[in-house]
């Protein structure tokens, strides 16, 4: 893994966006893309940039299940309203949080991954070492699939909803085998609560436990941290 450190998720995003547009100069066609805070810095950057990608194909993640795509809390409206309104790419996939057959959409999602090889992957850290969905104990082996979410994913998620009671318990996440075959894989992790997941994915086993130790196993992983998020780490 190459870990580049700063100081703040400014600068993060700053560096973050340098890859993005490094990817889009050598030929990337196919961008995977993350929700949350953490991108967030980086998808600003980009809009505030010249980047074009109108050529571009996006893959997102992961969905909430039972949320419309027009919920001002699914995480394709948040797509939209962070990257894709300032910064449209020729086609976006998401995740249907409404499909009637979750199973069935699963699989259309793994075929749009067949279809489109992801030549860049950002991503975010669970403060339990989650990547996408995939939670503690996930399957290496799996593609797109149904989660229940942890209640530690739940209560991270909270702030964003006006009640607990309103979190969604069940996502729609790309999976770890998914993860694992994008060319080349950007890990954004900020704050000291991510800390003890930076060491464990860094410097930890590689256990199905810490599912972001299995980057530990693919040959081209960027890490950007700031100092809070790296305090752990042995070799900072």
């Amino acid at each position: 893994m190459k870990i580049i450190t700063v100081k703040n998720e400014v600068e993060g995003g700053q560096e973050g966006y340098k890859i993005f547009a490094d990817a889009k100069k050598n030929g990337a066609h196919t961008f995977g893309l993350a929700t949350g805070s953490t991108p967030i810095t980086t998808y600003n950057d980009i809009i505030a940039s010249d980047l074009d990608f109108s050529d571009s194909i996006s893959i997102n993640l992961d969905e909430y299940i039972g949320l419309a795509a027009d919920n001002d809390q699914s995480y394709n409206y948040f797509m939209h309203e962070h990257l894709f309104n300032k910064k449209p790419f020729k086609k976006s996939y998401l995740p249907n949080g409404l499909a009637k057959d979750v199973d069935a959409e699963a699989k259309r999602y793994d075929q749009v991954i067949e279809d489109n090889p992801i030549d860049l992957q950002i991503l975010g850290l669970g403060r339990n070492g989650h990547i996408g969905f995939n939670e503690p104990g996930t399957s290496r082996e799996i593609g797109t699939h149904r989660v229940s979410l942890t209640q530690s994913t739940i209560d991270a998620n909270a702030r964003f909803f006006a009640h607990e009671k309103d979190v969604p318990k069940e996502a729609l996440s790309m999976g770890l085998a998914s993860i694992m075959k994008s060319k080349h894989i950007l890990l954004e992790a900020y704050g000291e609560e991510k800390a003890d997941a930076v060491k464990g994915m860094i410097e930890g086993p590689d256990t199905p436990d810490l599912p972001a130790s299995i980057l530990q196993n693919h040959d081209n992983v960027t890490v950007i941290l700031d100092e809070a998020a790296a305090s752990k780490l042995t070799n900072k």
